[in-house]
């Protein structure tokens, strides 16, 4: 990283003064380390997507179709008229300027086309254009732009410089929804083959497969096996995990990750762990293998593709309901789009807790419950053994993860969970938590190597308030429940704020519970002592 990435002393010299050019100029630079790469043609042939082929951005050729502009304007119409939210977000914004500085890769670039304003009015700038009788006639002198190839790469570098995390939409007086916008951008985008590979790839692989990472199935139990094992060598209990068991009451989703990333990996052991210790009643699926949806980064019809998994599954499996592990992009679909896309889930029982009895009457439409509803009503209602001393070497924060904060509420059941199962916890300041949480910077398919710089860039608002609590409260480890945070914060914290770690809520949990028959731990899920363990010793 060093030899390729500027400094952290170089990265936080952002000049935020206009550049000197009008914003109707579309010319864009695709400097190393700013963009990702396109997707492969093997994979868009996969999803039966239009005009696979080898290209880069970086290249001066695109290889458009020959009517690649009449495709996207009507591409562009269909959803103006399909989604009425569209065409408002179009005509309402009065450019007041609020969401300005509320995006981080405004904040950490200092470009002002990453304005979630000026980066929505580069789309806009062409529905006037072909879609506004003003625009029709007066052109540039209303904000109105022809749409051009170096306007459409123009859309492709900054619609990929938006994690659609929605913090924008926060503070928008109107109430625009940026990251539709985001979405509507990528969608025409791929109409004409111009997409990324990081957001391709894992939406084939799960077609094939059923999940991100490509896994078989064979792979996926041979996954689970070694977890179960490895939860066995560190707490002495066998527990059970089933796959594909038909008549189960509970079908449990998790993120890939979960079962093939670290630190997402322990997040796995902690649910084993509980579900055992609780005695559920669950299955897992080979099919289902994913909660994730990256979809939500190409498409609405992807998104509606790739969820029906899930259900398609819990059917087939004769499942009461659903619990859904620690995801973020999961939880936006489930709670904003599933039962307009996939539901209703008729065939499923409103959830109901066999262990408390709790009915989630939320999840009425839905039938899937997030773990951590789950497990904080566990907690609630006493129903778990917990030694907090246990995580004592932890000192914690905790990121609101875009997805499930902003787009589902779930905001105090993590810290609930975290407080009755940590002794020392330390909120980072108010402004980046709760709704209006900074994101990780990488979200929405761009985490990627070739695009370090700018995940570096828009991800130290984040970072930043992750090192104050550091700094002032000695905090080291950051907990979230979303996958692609996991996956991502560890770098973002090594650049910006090092000696910070990163973990799920359910790692705490399973570190924390005493298990019937478990043998006397020394050590946590990751296999490190416990502080008492380490006391001990140096007394020895």
């Amino acid at each position: 990283m060093a030899d390729q990435t500027p400094s952290p002393e170089q990265l936080t010299q952002v000049d935020y003064r206009p550049k000197g050019k009008s914003w109707l100029d579309p010319h864009v630079e695709f400097r190393k380390g700013t963009y990702c790469y396109s997707a492969a043609p093997k994979n868009l042939t996969y999803l039966g997507l239009p005009n696979p082929r080898q290209w880069q951005p970086f290249d001066q050729d695109w290889k458009l179709p020959p009517d690649w502009k009449d495709i996207i304007l009507a591409g562009m119409k269909e959803r103006l008229d399909r989604y009425r939210s569209f065409r408002l977000f179009m005509d309402i914004c009065v450019r007041c300027g609020a969401c300005a500085d509320k995006c981080h890769f405004y904040l950490g670039s200092g470009d002002p086309k990453n304005m979630p304003v000026l980066r929505a009015e580069l789309i806009r700038s062409v529905y006037r254009r072909y879609f506004t009788l003003a625009g029709r006639l007066l052109g540039s002198t209303v904000g109105a732009r022809d749409l051009t190839e170096d306007v459409l790469k123009e859309w492709f570098y900054y619609f990929y410089q938006c994690t659609e995390c929605r913090r924008c939409s926060v503070f928008c007086p109107y109430g625009i929804d940026t990251a539709e916008i985001t979405m509507i951008g990528r969608e025409l985008l791929t109409l004409v083959g111009c997409n990324i590979n990081w957001v391709i790839e894992p939406a084939a692989n799960c077609f094939r497969t059923g999940n991100h990472l490509g896994i078989q199935p064979h792979g996926f139990k041979d996954s689970i096996d070694f977890a179960v094992d490895e939860l066995e060598e560190i707490t002495g209990v066998r527990v059970e995990a089933p796959i594909n068991r038909k008549g189960a009451e509970v079908l449990f989703v998790m993120p890939s990750a979960d079962y093939f990333g670290t630190p997402h990996y322990y997040t796995l052991l902690g649910y084993l762990a509980l579900f055992h210790e609780i005695g559920l009643d669950y299955t897992l699926s080979a099919f289902a293998s994913e909660g994730g949806n990256f979809g939500l980064f190409t498409s609405h019809e992807m998104i509606k593709r790739l969820n029906a998994k899930i259900y398609a599954e819990a059917k087939r499996l004769g499942v009461k309901w659903i619990i859904g592990g620690e995801c973020g992009h999961m939880w936006r679909v489930m709670h904003q789009y599933m039962d307009t896309m996939n539901g209703p889930a008729d065939f499923l029982e409103v959830p109901v807790s066999p262990i408390t009895h709790t009915r989630f009457d939320h999840a009425a439409s839905t039938r899937m419950v997030h773990i951590c509803e789950f497990t904080a009503d566990l907690i609630r209602h006493g129903r778990l053994k917990l030694d907090v001393s246990r995580n004592d070497h932890w000192n914690v924060t905790f990121h609101d993860s875009c997805n499930p904060a902003r787009a589902m509420g779930l905001i105090e059941e993590p810290r609930y969970i975290i407080r009755n199962t940590c002794r020392t916890f330390h909120e980072m300041p108010e402004n980046t938590i709760r709704e209006q949480t900074f994101c990780c910077g990488s979200g929405s398919g761009l985490g990627t190597d070739e695009n370090l710089e700018m995940r570096l860039r828009g991800g130290f608002p984040r970072a930043n308030a992750v090192r104050y609590v550091r700094d002032k409260h000695g905090v080291n480890v950051l907990a979230c429940i979303c996958a692609i945070d996991k996956a991502t914060l560890p770098p973002l914290l090594e650049y910006w704020s090092p000696g910070v770690d990163v973990a799920g809520v359910h790692e705490f949990v399973g570190n924390a519970l005493l298990m019937k028959g478990e043998r006397d731990r020394t050590t946590d899920l990751r296999g490190e002592p416990f502080a008492s363990a380490k006391e001990d010793r140096a007394h020895a």
